[in-house]
Order: C-alpha cells, then sequence, then structure tokens
C-alpha cells in the first residue's frame, strides 16, 4: 500500500489507502477476502445508498439524528446510489455471509463523504447505521434491487420481445409449414401460429415475475439484529416503508413478520425460480430458431437468420446462429444460478440467512442477463429472419403425415399404409391416396389443404374441418 492513513475500529488500528473513502471495517474485509475479484453490484449499491438515505431521513423526523448530519447522510447517500462511488465499494462477493462488510463499506463511505460535506464528525455506525442492522439492511438491499431492475429492465425487455415476435407472427401469417413432433414430421401450422406460442410464453413468463413482486416488496428493515426491532424506534419500519416507497414509486411494505424475512430468503428463491422458467423458455425459443435456420442446404432452412459475423475461422462463407446460441448460454447460466440460489437460499441458520450476499450477486446477475439476452433476441434475431417460402413449400408438399386429415374418411390404418408408401417412394401423399383412395383429385386438395389443417376440426363429410 503505496501511501496509506491509519482508521481506527473496535479491533484496532488498519491501513487504508489514502485517497480511500471507506475505513477499517472496510479494509479488513478487503484483506480477509481476497476470492473472486466479484464485487457489489451496480443495482446493490444503488439500493444500499436509497437505504440509507431514507433511514437518514426518517431518523431525523423521529428526532433521533440532528437535521445538518441527517441533510449531509442523504446527500451522500444519494451521490452513492446514482453511481458516483461505486469504485469504493472494493469487498468481495464472497465475504461474511450476512453481507455485514458491504453495509460498513456503505456506512462508511457514506460517512466519510457526509462528514467532509458537514464539517464535524458523521459516524458510520452511530449516525449513518443508526436503527439498522447488516442484518435488516442487506436483505432489504437484495429486494429493492432486484424489485427496481425487475421493474425497469427485465420486464420492460421481455414487453419488447413479445411484441417483437407477434409483429413478426403477423408479417407470417400466410405461411404454412410442416409442424414438427419428436423432431420428426406432424400436422402442419402455420409460422403465426408457431410464433404465437413463442409470445405466449413470454407473456407467461412476465406474468409469473410480477406475481411475485408483491413478496419482493416486503423488506426486512426494521428487524435489525434477530427480527426483534431492537435499536430501531418502533414507528421505523413503516415510515422507512412509506418514504422508500415514494421515492422509488414501488408499493414497499414492511414485511409481515420480520423474523421470517431475517431468517430466510424465501422470496428471492422463488423469483429465482421465475427467472429459471423464463430462461427455460428462452432456451426453446432459440433453440427451436437454430433448428429452422440449420443447413442452409443440409438442415431445415426454413429461415435465414441475420448474417452478423463470419461463423469459422477456418470455412470461408460458414455464418452461425450466434445470438441464439449467446442466449442458450445466457439461459444455461440463469438455470445453474437457480441451484446456487436453491442452496444458499435455505442456509438460514436460526434467525439469519449466511448467504446473503451470493443470492444477491446471482439473482441480480440473473435478471440482467436475460434481460439483456431478451433484447438481443428480439432486435437481431427474430426482427430480421427471412422466410425461404419455396423450401417450407417444397417439405411441405411432401409431408406424409398430411394423411391424417383422412382419418375420418378412410381410417387410421389405410392412412398409416398410404404415408408409409409416399415416404417409400419419396411422392407426395396426394399423389398416393389419389391411387389407394375412391376419392377424387379435387375431393383430395379440398381435404389436403395444409392451409385448411391449420385452422383444426375434423376433415371429411359431416366433419368440423376447413
Amino acid at each position: 500500500m503505496a501511501r496509506a492513513r491509519i482508521e481506527r475500529d473496535s479491533m484496532g488500528e488498519v491501513r487504508v489507502p489514502a485517497d480511500a473513502l471507506w475505513g477499517a471495517q472496510t479494509q479488513r474485509a478487503v484483506d480477509n477476502f481476497p476470492i473472486s475479484g466479484l464485487r457489489l453490484s451496480r443495482p446493490l449499491i444503488r439500493a444500499l445508498g436509497l437505504i440509507k438515505a431514507t433511514a437518514a431521513e426518517v431518523n431525523a423526523e423521529l428526532e433521533l439524528l440532528d437535521g445538518a448530519r441527517a441533510q449531509a447522510i442523504v446527500a451522500a447517500s444519494l451521490e452513492v446510489a446514482a453511481g458516483q462511488h461505486d469504485a469504493q465499494f472494493p469487498v468481495d462477493i464472497f465475504q461474511t455471509g450476512s453481507g455485514t462488510s458491504s453495509n460498513m463499506n456503505a456506512n462508511e463511505v457514506i460517512a466519510h463523504l457526509a462528514s467532509r460535506a458537514a464539517g464535524e464528525a458523521v459516524h458510520p455506525n452511530d449516525h449513518v447505521n443508526l436503527g439498522q442492522s447488516s442484518n435488516d439492511t442487506i436483505p432489504t438491499a437484495i429486494h429493492v434491487a432486484a424489485v427496481l431492475e425487475l421493474r425497469e429492465t427485465l420486464l420492460p425487455a421481455l414487453k419488447g420481445l413479445a411484441k417483437q415476435i407477434e409483429r413478426k407472427a403477423k408479417a407470417l401469417k400466410g405461411v404454412t409449414k410442416t409442424g414438427r413432433t419428436h423432431l420428426m414430421d406432424a400436422m402442419p401450422l402455420r409460422f403465426d401460429q408457431e410464433l404465437g406460442g413463442w409470445a405466449a410464453q413470454i407473456r407467461a413468463g412476465s406474468a409469473r415475475i410480477k406475481a411475485g413482486l408483491p413478496r419482493l416488496e416486503r423488506l426486512a428493515q426494521g428487524g435489525t439484529a434477530v427480527g426483534t426491532g431492537i435499536n430501531a424506534h418502533p414507528k421505523f419500519a413503516a415510515k422507512f416503508a412509506r418514504r422508500l416507497a415514494k421515492r422509488c414509486g414501488v408499493p414497499f411494505k414492511p414485511a409481515p413478520d420480520f423474523f421470517a424475512a431475517l431468517s430466510s430468503q424465501d422470496a428471492a428463491v422463488e423469483m429465482s425460480g421465475q427467472l429459471k422458467t423464463l430462461a427455460v423458455s428462452l432456451m426453446k425459443i432459440a433453440n427451436d430458431l437454430r433448428w429452422m435456420n440449420s443447413g442452409p442446404l443440409a438442415g431445415l432452412g426454413e429461415i435465414r437468420l441475420p448474417a452478423l459475423q463470419p461463423g469459422s475461422s477456418i470455412m470461408p462463407g460458414k455464418v452461425n446462429p450466434v445470438i441464439p446460441e449467446a442466449v442458450a448460454m445466457v439461459c444455461a447460466k440463469v438455470i445453474g444460478a437457480d441451484v446456487t440460489i436453491t442452496i444458499a437460499g435455505q442456509s438460514g441458520n436460526f434467525q439469519l440467512n449466511v448467504m446473503l450476499p451470493l443470492i444477491g450477486h446471482e439473482l441480480l446477475q440473473s435478471i440482467a442477463l436475460l434481460a439483456q439476452a431478451a433484447i438481443l433476441l428480439g432486435d437481431k434475431a427474430i426482427a430480421g429472419f427471412e422466410v425461404d417460402e419455396a423450401a417450407v413449400a417444397a417439405a411441405l408438399a411432401k409431408n406424409p403425415i398430411l394423411i391424417t386429415a383422412l382419418n375420418a374418411v378412410i381410417g387410421y390404418e389405410r392412412g398409416a399404409a398410404i404415408a408409409k408408401q409416399a415416404y417409400r417412394e419419396r411422392r407426395a401423399v396426394i399423389d398416393v391416396a389419389l391411387e389407394q383412395t375412391h376419392l377424387s383429385a379435387a375431393e383430395l386438395a379440398a381435404l389436403l389443404d395444409p392451409s385448411a389443417l391449420t385452422e383444426g376440426g375434423i376433415q371429411g363429410p359431416g366433419g368440423t374441418g376447413g
């Protein structure tokens, strides 16, 4: 440490970089946990700043903190929330399980800034942390950060993706293609029907996330050390939640039970599960796009994704489905993060969960990754792909499974025999059916019209189909 100053805490003296805004407890954590290089994320730092500003305002209102100090703490905290001091948060994610080191990091940085502005000493514990504990502040920060990121980034990204898919579906409504089950030819459907399924998955994912938000909006702040609220004013929790709700435009409320709010992270685990479900949906869509784009000659070749970059360092002219591949990797990461959060979530020993920093890191990273992946999938894959209608029509014409439409007319067994012959002889099923049934060419054309079959119902005399 080239240039240093001496800071003191309850354990004694510590050398701190001369220009650092943090103090002794932060430096101890930096020295103790040189593990990953992963630091507190921007959303969590933002949440800590908002919490400290709101707590100072409430404590001033309750006449527990003098006005000048409170004003200085609020100003410094809002600077932290705005991202002006992110470099002053050096503590590794893998630290004390309560996140005490990160809470004290925030307290010390804010106290340093506030002391400078107020011209008098602002203490990180006695003033900035007044009425709070790491044990309620860090769970609150996780909830606040997750709610804000979900509302401001992921949900808008999902809404945009669903609209992109629906616009593309509308443009392709007249194009009928071969359906596939088990990766094998099946009855036809339209592109708008297939893409409509994707849009429905995305909208359902958004609905699941929205359904979990009310539980994340319940805050642990006010429970302090073990859930009893020791050292916090009895009115602190309610006033804090109301003021933070107004500041953020979110209906935050005190947790109905502080003991549960400190000892468990069930709401975060629940939301992680919803993110995992969304990741599964996005991976399904990404892989559908990859299959549809496969080829261009030896694969399905139904669509052409936008060509974004060369696909090989050795094979000239190769272009790969890079956006769906990147999205699939994001989804794999989110699914893995859910396992991590699940294990961390059960680490609530008695009155405190002791994997809080890890839960916050993984949950917020998953939110950010999914939001960006959704934007890229919509803008760089779905919006610009083109359908090779000639290839789609050629495959559809040879699809022997179209014979399914004649089940009500000729029966399953005869239909199976015709389908197998058509496949064996590489002939259109309508030609084989013309030879093997009593139906005329006109009747078969009507009954086997792929577009009509996409409307469902029963084909044939007295049927309900198209």
